[in-house]
């Protein structure tokens, strides 16, 4: 989806066009400047702290986007998610800033549910036999003529298995987060201290065996605090992400794909993974090889599929 709203300010003297795309808004700075009636320079300012803060992370929330300016030249555009900008806005604690909120809160959401959900629910459900049995199809083909490896095959594996609950996923509407119904609270949040003694034990086991180098696990500034920060936010009073599923599916999304470290994010999401379902206490059906064609998945995914792969992962937890 790629369309825009108009969003009005009660007197009428301000206007801003808000990109409805990937299952959220987008505003530019520029826009969010003249939406909160504020400078760029306190918007950035805003924008900086609520990154360096750890309260969301920038390669989670921030997109270039192709604009077309008044000098009829596209430009790569910033562009920042709703997320960001009910943070900012928060921060700019003004009555224009409370009035889009609640904007976004209500009329936002009933587009994005209504007008997107449920036509795309329509669309996708016309094609969802063909698709599936073009999968396995694919699949038995790259199987049968010995064209992949016994990774390549978990992948597929992982890949047909999902297909057969996309008409049930469809289902769901925004306000269920398309998750299972036997997703359980997370009972402890992920200790920084203590996933840096395990990464350091991990790196030196695998430095032993000559299958790391010192780069491995050697952390990006805060990026990795900041990740473990991010998947603890709150927004509104309530934690952004429920259930210890939905936690340890973005655990390792995050890991694999803002690469916090400067070498082995896929290696160490994993491990952190495995690490937050034995804190947890969960237990998890798929092997090794499941676990590594997973990683790879998610590392060759699209940004803009993020909330597939987190349907995948949540889904895999609770079969």
């Amino acid at each position: 989806m790629n369309e825009v709203l108009i969003y009005e300010t009660e007197s009428g003297q301000t206007q801003v066009n808000v990109r409805l795309e990937a299952e959220t808004v987008w505003l530019s700075l520029n826009q969010i400047a003249e939406l909160f009636g504020r400078d760029k320079s306190v918007i950035s300012r805003h924008l900086r702290n609520v990154f360096r803060e750890g309260e969301l992370v920038r390669d989670s929330v921030v997109a270039f986007i192709a604009t077309t300016a008044a000098d009829g030249k596209t430009y790569q555009v910033e562009y920042f998610n709703l997320d960001t900008i009910i943070s900012v806005g928060y921060r700019v604690n003004s009555n224009q800033a409370t009035r889009f909120r609640q904007w976004a809160t209500l009329t936002l959401r009933d587009h994005l549910v209504q007008g997107y959900t449920l036509n795309s629910t329509r669309l996708a459900e016309r094609g969802i036999n063909e698709a599936q049995q073009a999968i396995e199809l694919l699949a038995r083909t790259l199987n049968n003529q010995a064209l992949v490896n016994d990774t390549g095959s978990a992948v597929l594996a992982l890949i047909v298995d999902y297909a057969k609950t996309w008409r049930l996923l469809l289902q769901y509407d925004e306000s269920g987060l398309v998750l299972p119904d036997n997703c359980l609270p997370a009972e402890s949040a992920l200790d920084y201290d203590k996933a840096m003694v395990a990464i350091a034990q991990l790196k030196l086991e695998l430095m032993t065996r000559g299958e790391a180098t010192p780069l491995f696990g050697q952390t990006r500034g805060e990026a990795f605090a900041g990740l473990l920060g991010s998947i603890e936010q709150t927004m509104f009073g309530e934690a952004l992400y429920r259930t210890r599923e939905e936690k340890a599916a973005h655990l390792l999304y995050f890991v694999i794909k803002d690469h916090p470290f400067s070498d082995g994010n896929k290696r160490i999401g994993s491990f952190m993974f495995l690490l937050y379902l034995q804190q947890e206490k969960m237990s998890m059906t798929i092997n090794d090889n499941a676990l590594t064609a997973l990683a790879l998945l998610i590392a060759e995914s699209d940004p803009a599929n993020k909330e597939l792969m987190i349907r995948l992962v949540v889904n895999l937890l609770t079969a």
